[in-house]
């Protein structure tokens, strides 16, 4: 056993002891008195508190941005930290920071470092040249209530020409320094009563929760974050899985995609593009790219809430859960894992730690739409996911899922039921399924939507998705994101 270990500051850092459940913002503000990253709305969505991590991913050098305000100092470990106040060297203000005074982008400043980092961690990780879209994408978890977007983004549009700053330099150095941190001790900071813990390995994990059968097991922490800062939640016992090597693996098949517990949306996010357009672009729209890089897709299926984005789309597609525990590994159909609400089909000693997904065969056509009050950054409404089978022009297969419907996410097994034998280009023959949604689905009126829209939404969608698999151009059913216009050959 050990402790948690991480570079930051040209050093390595070592923490013996501290309370599991305090934010790396806390111990950034409290414990090590700086200010400059910003406590805006404590949950992951303004991004005022956004820090960069570099970590090592298959031998490569990966720099993210995260925000500090759900992510616990544990989870840094292997790792290194930048804040705001690394970036400038010798009293020369980073190229970001720089740009941001040229072009005049900050007013009050609070929003300020958040934005910096984005788009300092934008110079590292973004391939080509930055357009518009792109820096508004990279901005896209930042908040900022006074000062305008427009000179933030000609601020991130100034840095294409931009020399290599002082990271670019010293990657060759930071990833040696990196791979001498990484070993196959099991991370350790506390006692049996209240502790952060990182085992190394599978085994030592399942014997650590088989031991403290009380414990929370930690991915990461987009969702237990806001447990610790907004239901103020006591979680004494914390068991991170990010140190587990074979968890961190995405193996594409022929015919399956297996994603291990502590893949996050970013790291699986080009593997669901490959399967179909619509899928990219939904994990694009989960969150932010801070969210992102920390979200775990196993973790939106753990959780079970019934407004996470994945599950519809993984239950549409047919997917297969793997639990394991000290007593041995099971699997199921993701349909048998969610019970009800707040209740999964998983002991408290197991863990979920892999996602067999089933890829679309050449004849099944997949669509996903997500829907919500804002474009980006926000919580469905409805999430519909389709994958139907046709063959010689006749519907022959059908898997439908919803977000946002039910209790928890479901399939919606009589509207499937009803499209077997029909012909996506023949309207007549739908109606039946339509009117098959009352069957499947008596939705709850809350602040997002009422049980009307969403039971109108979810029909109007099948029918969208319909439209474009019997031929349709997208561009005709979309507003945005046309499929013809980048995917012609998934179109």
């Amino acid at each position: 056993m050990r402790p948690i270990r991480f570079l930051w500051r040209n050093e390595t850092v070592t923490i013996n002891h501290f309370d599991p459940t305090q934010t790396l913002l806390d111990w950034l503000r409290i414990e090590r008195r700086l200010m400059g990253t910003k406590e805006g709305c404590n949950e992951g969505d303004c991004g005022a508190c956004t820090v960069a991590v570099c970590s090592l991913k298959n031998g490569k050098l990966v720099v993210e941005a995260v925000n500090a305000c759900i992510l616990l100092p544990g989870q840094l470990d292997g790792r290194m930290l930048i804040t705001i106040e690394d970036l400038a060297q010798g009293g020369v203000l980073h190229p970001v920071q720089e740009a941001f005074v040229r072009h005049h982008a900050s007013q009050c400043g609070f929003c300020t470092p958040g934005f910096v980092m984005s788009l300092f961690v934008m110079t590292h990780a973004h391939e080509g040249v930055p357009t518009k879209a792109d820096v508004d994408n990279w901005v896209g978890g930042n908040l900022c209530r006074c000062t305008g977007y427009r000179p933030i983004t000609d601020a991130g549009l100034a840095l294409a020409d931009e020399p290599p700053d002082w990271l670019s330099r010293s990657r060759a150095d930071l990833i040696a320094r990196l791979e001498a941190l990484a070993d196959q001790e099991d991370v350790l900071v506390g006692n049996d009563d209240q502790f952060f813990a990182a085992p190394a390995t599978q085994g030592s994990l399942l014997a650590l929760l088989d031991k403290h059968r009380d414990a929370t097991i930690l991915a990461g922490a987009t969702d237990i974050g806001l447990w610790i800062t907004k239901r103020l939640d006591h979680l004494p016992k914390l068991v991170h899985l990010g140190r587990v090597a074979s968890l961190r693996d995405i193996v594409s098949q022929a015919d399956t995609l297996t994603l291990g517990a502590s893949v996050t949306y970013a790291e699986s996010a080009a593997a669901f593009e490959a399967m179909d357009p619509d899928l990219g672009e939904v994990w694009r729209r989960i969150g932010s790219k801070q969210v992102r890089a920390s979200g775990t897709v196993c973790g939106n299926v753990a959780n079970g809430s019934p407004i996470g984005d994945t599950p519809p789309v993984l239950l549409a597609l047919g997917t297969r859960v793997e639990l394991a525990s000290a007593s041995g590994v099971r699997e199921m159909p993701l349909e048998d894992f969610h019970i009800s609400y707040g209740k999964q089909n998983r002991a408290r000693h197991e863990v979920l730690t892999r996602l067999i997904v089933s890829k679309p065969r050449s004849h099944e056509h997949v669509r996903a739409y997500k829907i919500s009050k804002r474009f980006d950054q926000d919580i469905s409404a409805v999430m519909a996911a389709f994958k139907l089978g046709v063959e010689n022009g006749i519907i022959t297969s059908a898997r439908i899922a919803y977000g946002g419907m039910a209790a928890t996410p479901k399939r919606a097994r009589a509207v499937e039921e009803a499209l077997l034998g029909a012909r996506p280009d023949d309207p007549a023959t739908h109606q039946k399924a339509l009117k098959a949604y009352a069957i499947d689905f008596q939705p709850i009126d809350d602040m997002r939507a009422s049980a009307g829209y969403r039971q109108k939404v979810a029909a109007n969608l099948l029918v969208k998705a319909l439209a474009e698999i019997a031929g349709g151009t997208s561009s005709s059913t979309r507003l945005t994101g046309a499929r013809e216009a980048s995917h012609a050959s998934a179109a």
